[in-house]
């Protein structure tokens, strides 16, 4: 009677648990499917997106119109940097972007502190301002823009296009900083006050030290805005050796049309610093360490 007891137990477990782990093994096969189908999806949107690059890079090494060249080549390269001004161009960007970036940055760090850290009323009425000037369009205000630098001096000039840059990217950029400073938890600020430091110099040590990937987040989207701009390049610069990438593209494109390496070439060159920086600063896209600072507390 015990066996026979022992043995109807034993069944009795087994079939209380096969029903919970049948499901199990059926569900496996379908998590394995729900991998594949993202990993799928992912490779046809990066394909998507590489092509265009790629063949961007293919035409600029076709041989040009007129060359005696065969195959790949970067001939094209070398009679676009002597016989166009794309040196003044690349040079004109180069300064108008790391201007900008430098001085939304600066302005923007403080700004964006504040915005995280001070609850009052005055604080709250700048966010909205804040709020209102990020969703306004550029294009709004080019033209009074044009008319008021008109009478400064600062149309056809880097610096007027650099005042315009800043101020379209200094809104989005506090926002940025400040949504990142909310990430960052006070108590190590206020151990820092016990140690004597200052607000100012808890802001200095504490928080920037622990807010270099919001930082570059925000250098990025500043270098990428102006980088990348052709509407207010077009409209404040005039002269071929203040233009800036973009617009020294696009002339360029208009008197070259048919050439298609040449102007891929231009292209190439326009492409290669926003993905210099990008593979420069990837390492430095790491947001753990912060949380480890509280560790025991």
């Amino acid at each position: 009677m015990t066996d026979t007891s022992m043995r109807t137990g034993l069944q009795q477990g087994v079939s209380a648990q096969s029903p919970t782990a049948a499901p199990t093994r059926r569900r496996r096969p379908l998590d394995e499917r729900g991998k594949w189908w993202r990993f799928v999806v992912v490779l046809i949107v990066t394909i998507i997106a590489i092509v265009p690059i790629v063949s961007v890079l293919y035409l600029s090494l076709q041989p040009g119109l007129g060359s005696s060249a065969t195959g790949l080549t970067l001939e094209n390269f070398g009679l676009v940097f002597s016989q166009t001004q794309i040196s003044y161009w690349l040079e004109n960007s180069l300064l108008v972007t790391l201007v900008t970036v430098v001085i939304s940055v600066a302005v923007a760090a403080p700004a964006g502190y504040v915005l995280s850290r001070v609850r009052s009323r005055l604080v709250s009425s700048y966010s909205l301002v804040l709020f209102v000037v990020q969703s306004l369009p550029v294009v709004t205000a080019v033209i009074p823009l044009f008319i008021l630098f008109s009478g400064l001096g600062l149309v056809d000039n880097l610096g007027g296009v650099i005042i315009v840059y800043v101020g379209s990217t200094l809104s989005v950029a506090t926002w940025m900083l400040a949504a990142y400073y909310d990430s960052i938890p006070i108590s190590l600020e206020e151990a820092a006050w016990m140690d004597g430091l200052s607000v100012f110099g808890s802001f200095l040590r504490v928080v920037l030290r622990n807010s270099l990937p919001g930082i570059l987040s925000t250098a990025i989207f500043s270098f990428l805005l102006s980088w990348n701009d052709y509407l207010v390049a077009v409209v404040f610069l005039r002269s071929d050796v203040n233009y800036t990438l973009p617009v020294g593209l696009e002339t360029f494109f208009q008197q070259n049309a048919t050439n298609w390496g040449l102007v891929m070439a231009v292209a190439v060159i326009m492409m290669l610093p926003p993905v210099i920086l990008f593979a420069a600063l990837n390492k430095y896209f790491s947001v753990g360490g912060i949380g480890g600072a509280l560790a025991g507390r």
